[in-house]
């Protein structure tokens, strides 16, 4: 079952569209076999030229859903969005659905412990292992650039956990804090 986190940017998030978007979102329940326990993060954001975005996103246990739309209307933007996600879920399903008939169940269950690539067109082509260092994320920004990379994994000074920044796509930087939810038996 989905619970939904809705907020706002530069836009109060109104019974109706919280209802709407809730609504639209739920229909994604029906592509999974038993009902995930999930919560739903939906961001709405208005900006200056009225344009209308909605973020979604789904951590849900073997994978993370989620897309983005910007468009004229806030409405349309979480159609757009729910259709995107759709279409993740259909991708997702439609490749462990032909895992499942070209290999038992057991052995995709040992094929998602190996590391490296399958035979449905993702292939690891190159590894590396680097030593991460305790930095500012500033730091890990400049070295970043640096290195001419487009992401950078460290250890956040500060939090003293693992972290990453990325470039976006409108230039700026993003910075993705890594919690550790399992313990090692």
């Amino acid at each position: 079952m989905f619970t939904y986190n809705v907020r706002g940017e530069n836009i109060e998030i109104t019974p109706a569209i919280r209802q709407y978007a809730e609504d639209k979102i739920s229909k994604l329940e029906k592509y999974f076999d038993n009902d995930p326990e999930a919560t739903v993060y939906v961001n709405a954001k208005v900006y200056q030229n009225h344009d209308a975005k909605a973020e979604v996103t789904i951590p849900l246990p073997r994978l993370t859903l989620r897309a983005e739309v910007t468009s004229q209307d806030l409405y349309g933007s979480i159609d757009l969005v729910v259709d995107k996600l759709e279409r993740q879920v259909h991708k997702y399903k439609t490749r462990m659905n032909r895992r499942s008939r070209e290999k038992g169940l057991g052995e995709i269950a040992a094929d998602e412990q190996k590391a490296g690539g399958d035979d449905h067109g993702i292939e690891i082509v190159r590894q590396k292992t680097f030593s991460v260092k305790p930095m500012s994320a500033e730091e890990a920004v400049l070295q970043m650039d640096l290195l001419g990379h487009n992401f950078f994994i460290f250890e956040n000074a500060e939090t003293e956990s693992f972290a990453l920044v990325y470039k976006r796509h409108d230039g700026k930087y993003g910075l993705i804090d890594i919690e550790e939810e399992f313990t090692k038996d």
